[in-house]
């Protein structure tokens, strides 16, 4: 079913071309990097959460990870990434989803985001996003997440958004999430402009063993998951 969110990344991806919108990189070398320091192997569980048209998991193929999710809100977005690719779309697991009402059937060694978090201005959604983030990964599992960053935009394709730094990042993320590492990057966009990025990396705490159930209580005690619709 549409809805107003998705309608609106509909036509943000209607209206350009996937190598025009702000946030495209050619090469998604940090996102990249991170992956490959974290993956046990070419075997590892991948979701790219808010993938879009992105070009990570054409650079992911070419590594050799034989597991890949992409979810994004917008099936235009998907339906780009999917022509583009060819005959290798079918590689790939594709998922039309919101992330705020993502119900996982299976679990991830990797959760990559690189600009979906820093468009949840409500605290609701932010907390609904975690929720998403508990049931799908695995227990040892990593977050590799990336938002604008304290000197980031405001807005981007016209909605506000909320930039972060590390301490911010922690109290969305809570204590089931320990910080690996961050680093901050200068994107530049298709039109010229400058856009500071935060990169960051978690590792899901082995305490935090939740499932996937509607009622699920993180076992540090730090977060019981709910139904989206409760």
């Amino acid at each position: 079913m549409m809805t107003e969110a998705s309608r609106h990344w509909d036509d943000v991806y209607g209206s350009k071309a996937f190598d025009q919108v702000s946030w495209y990189q050619p090469v998604p070398e940090r996102s990249l990097r991170h992956i490959e320091d974290v993956a046990a192997d070419r075997d590892a569980a991948i979701i790219d959460v808010g993938g879009g048209a992105s070009t990570l998991v054409d650079h992911l193929l070419d590594a050799g990870f034989k597991d890949v999710t992409v979810l994004d809100i917008s099936g235009k977005a998907l339906q780009q990434a999917r022509q583009r690719l060819g005959a290798r779309a079918e590689a790939v697991n594709w998922l039309v989803a919101d992330v705020r009402t993502f119900l996982p059937d299976r679990q991830f060694s990797i959760w990559h985001d690189r600009a979906v978090l820093h468009f949840l201005i409500d605290a609701d959604d932010r907390a609904r996003y975690v929720e998403a983030l508990q049931r799908a990964l695995l227990p040892g599992a990593m977050l590799v997440l990336s938002t604008f960053g304290p000197e980031g935009p405001l807005k981007c394709s016209g909605l506000p958004i909320c930039r972060y730094d590390v301490d911010m990042l922690m109290e969305v993320l809570g204590p089931c999430f320990a910080l690996q590492g961050h680093e901050l990057e200068d994107h530049e966009t298709p039109a010229g402009a400058n856009q500071q990025f935060l990169y960051t990396r978690w590792a899901r705490k082995e305490c935090c063993l939740t499932g996937r159930s509607s009622q699920t209580v993180c076992a540090c005690g730090a977060l019981r998951l709910t139904t989206p619709n409760s």
